[in-house]
């Protein structure tokens, strides 16, 4: 059994997790990475993804957040979201909402460094999309 670490994932609405775990699966702008006990110290930026929660008690829990960071410490993990929500909870006609937003702003996009934002926020979230649908 691996060691157990502290783990909060928080969004602007509110504290969705505060538990002992034993790995944390988290979408990283620099690819997904999975922190355990004892890891070294990171700060990353988060990307529209999931997160995946292997509680100490057993149980895994999962959940969509739409950016924001993770700071790791050998004692534990902060995961700040913009957005986050259970899995089982998400509403999927937020999702494609968020999804006709980035192609608006994509339209929209006044420079080059806007349109590649916004083409880059439109890939996450189809990944995003296409990841709940299996």
């Amino acid at each position: 059994m691996a060691e157990a670490f502290k783990f909060e994932l928080v969004s602007p609405e509110r504290l969705l997790v505060s538990d002992m775990v034993e790995a944390v699966t988290i979408p990283a702008t620099e690819g997904e990475m999975t922190v355990m006990a004892k890891h070294a110290p990171v700060m990353t930026t988060v990307k529209p993804g999931v997160v995946t929660v292997k509680q100490a008690s057993g149980g895994e829990t999962r959940f969509v957040v739409f950016g924001g960071f993770a700071d790791i410490v050998p004692e534990g993990c902060t995961l700040l979201a913009e957005s986050a929500v259970a899995v089982n909870e998400l509403d999927r006609e937020d999702l494609a909402r968020r999804i006709q937003d980035a192609k608006e702003d994509i339209v929209d996009a006044k420079d080059d460094a806007s349109r590649t934002k916004a083409e880059q926020l439109l890939a996450q979230l189809n990944t995003l999309q296409s990841a709940l649908a299996a």
